[in-house]
């Protein structure tokens, strides 16, 4: 089996979204945590977060990309209950019972994704359009077989759909953010 963990090739994430994710967290796409939220409304990091950002499950973090990684079935039950955890303290679940639905439904979509090799990278773009959130992904893989990774040395690029227009200037954003 396999799951996705997060993944940090430069310190960019910890500036633009309000909290990273760590390194090596069980992740899921998380489009969850916008549900009540409206993206039309959403400023600065939030709606960076938003666009592109995996959920770290155990810092609840954002991470820009994720890596496939092999897992076991007790990765895999470990990975479900902490976030059935986590929907119970954090976002409100009724009961543990129907937390651990949500989680593994959240797993499952997750695990989707992991259709490629491991050490594959999947980045991520959401929108909202026609009154739901919509998410597309990408993978980046290492061109010539496996190497380290580096965060500039990825080139091939698979596309299931064209993302959106969209454009972040990471400079600017660091210099709204700089004391």
């Amino acid at each position: 089996m396999k799951l996705l963990r997060t993944i940090r090739l430069d310190p960019s994430d910890t500036f633009i979204f309000e909290r990273a994710a760590e390194p090596g967290e069980w992740a899921v796409p998380g489009g969850f945590v916008f549900f009540d939220a409206d993206p039309a409304a959403l400023e600065g990091k939030a709606r960076v977060a938003f666009r592109s950002g995996f959920l770290g499950i155990a810092s609840l973090g954002f991470s820009t990309l994720v890596q496939i990684v092999e897992a076991n079935e007790a990765d895999h039950a470990a990975a479900v209950e902490s976030l059935a955890g986590q929907l119970v303290t954090r976002f409100g679940a009724p009961d543990l019972t129907t937390a651990h639905r949500a989680a593994a439904e959240e797993f499952a979509f997750a695990t989707s994704l992991t259709e490629h090799p491991p050490d594959t990278l999947i980045a991520m773009h959401r929108v909202f359009a026609d009154g739901a959130i919509r998410e597309t992904f990408r993978t980046l893989k290492p061109r010539g077989g496996p190497k380290p990774l580096r965060a500039f040395s990825f080139l091939e690029v698979e596309e299931e759909e064209p993302a959106a227009k969209d454009e972040l200037d990471l400079l600017t954003l660091a210099r709204k953010e700089a004391p």
